[in-house]
């Protein structure tokens, strides 16, 4: 696993970014082609008005849009960053590591970006209850006697 922290992001905060091995190839490849420059900042303009400068916000909405519209795929960047708090929280991360990830002041911004699947629920509430009770989920079905009608 790799990281990287983006200085004077959305709100002026610095925020740690990870991202998976192929992700980091992929970076590495593009630094390897990228023209040599003081610029800190990882992705620039290729061509154009502002060659060499650093890639906007709007420059990459912009790719993302383009990109959409060549492949038939409706997607956006904002979709995106949902997609991955919700993989993040239907996968056992914690809200708060989520909330630090996508950096909300306020949990309740995080939480509605992260729809909780009902099986994530269902799993959650049967780990929970066999932490109180000691008694696993079986435990519980056995002991309930069938309803006769």
């Amino acid at each position: 696993m790799h990281q990287f922290v983006v200085r004077g992001g959305k709100g002026g905060k610095d925020r740690t970014t990870y991202f998976n091995t192929d992700a980091g190839s992929a970076l590495a490849g593009y630094l390897r082609i990228r023209p040599a420059t003081r610029e800190q900042k990882v992705f620039l303009v290729e061509k154009g008005t502002y060659k060499s400068k650093p890639l906007s916000v709007r420059g990459i909405q912009k790719r993302m849009e383009y990109y959409a519209k060549k492949s038939g795929v409706a997607i956006t960047c904002h979709q995106l960053r949902h997609t991955m708090a919700t993989q993040l929280l239907n996968n056992g991360a914690d809200i708060v590591a989520i909330q630090e990830l996508l950096g909300h002041a306020k949990i309740e911004l995080t939480m509605r970006y992260s729809k909780l699947s009902g099986v994530k629920a269902q799993k959650d509430y049967h780990q929970a209850m066999q932490k109180i009770t000691g008694i696993g989920e079986r435990d519980l079905i056995a002991d309930v006697p069938p309803i006769r009608n």
